[in-house]
């Protein structure tokens, strides 16, 4: 599959409003696809991290008023976490929100698909930056059978080199599975 064709599978209407339902907290990130040999870009946090340390997630954070709506959250945390600037006119789409499920944050996932990843720069909530070749990553899709995570029906797990995906991230990246190998 060309870039041209994953560029068509995950384009979609953006609906960035931010809808509060007063049960979880609003959040955003940005899925970076980039290169001709599709990758995926995403960030390891740091063991001191208050929420999600030590996972493996997608540049993004917390909804501010300040942001104007979600795809302006994960816009700044991109730019902040990577020091990448994205512009409204690079994300070519969005996927379903996702829940976490200890810290209580409803995740709008946008994504971004990038010819090439130009130098990052990595602040302080960013322990590494992992570039994972895309086909080969959701090809690793298994049921998460850690007890601890199945507080809800759909848990997958997916794995790059020493690194499990799992939670909200993975369930985003079930549905990009789903787009493009189904």
């Amino acid at each position: 599959m060309d870039a041209v064709n994953l560029r068509q599978i995950l384009s979609s209407n953006i609906t960035a409003e931010p809808q509060d339902d007063s049960k979880s907290k609003l959040a955003a990130v940005m899925i970076i696809v980039f290169g001709s040999e599709p990758m995926v870009l995403m960030t390891e946090r740091p063991a001191t991290m208050n929420h999600h340390a030590g996972e493996i997630s997608f540049p993004g954070g917390t909804w501010e008023k300040k942001d104007g709506d979600l795809l302006g959250t994960a816009i700044r945390e991109t730019q902040e976490e990577i020091g990448l600037e994205i512009s409204k006119e690079m994300v070519i789409g969005q996927l379903k929100p996702v829940t976490t499920l200890n810290s209580g944050f409803k995740i709008t996932p946008f994504i971004a698909i990038l010819d090439t990843l130009p130098n990052i720069m990595p602040n302080s909530e960013i322990a590494s930056i992992l570039r994972m070749p895309l086909f080969s990553l959701l090809k690793t899709i298994k049921d998460d059978e850690d007890p601890l995570h199945q507080s809800i029906l759909e848990m997958y797990t997916f794995e790059f080199e020493n690194h499990l995906i799992w939670g909200a991230s993975a369930r985003m990246l079930k549905q990009i599975h789903d787009k493009i190998l189904s």
